[in-house]
């Protein structure tokens, strides 16, 4: 079985904990990278996130 449900939550934990690391270590640091975020026009944010999907898919590859 190339998919077990178990897999999903794991890795929905993980996103979890390091999405909430950056926020927890440095607020004001955190809202001042959201401050910049909000100030890109919707084409760079839209790179940043086929970016990330690539370099996610990629590594999905890798490791699978």
């Amino acid at each position: 079985m190339l998919f077990a449900w178990d897999t999903l939550w794991v890795a929905l934990a993980l996103v979890l904990i390091f999405e909430g690391l950056f926020p927890m270590v440095s607020p004001s640091a955190w809202r001042r990278m959201f401050e910049q975020i909000l100030q890109l026009e919707d084409g760079q944010i839209r790179f940043f996130g086929l970016t990330a999907i690539a370099v996610g898919v990629l590594l999905l590859l890798w490791i699978l």
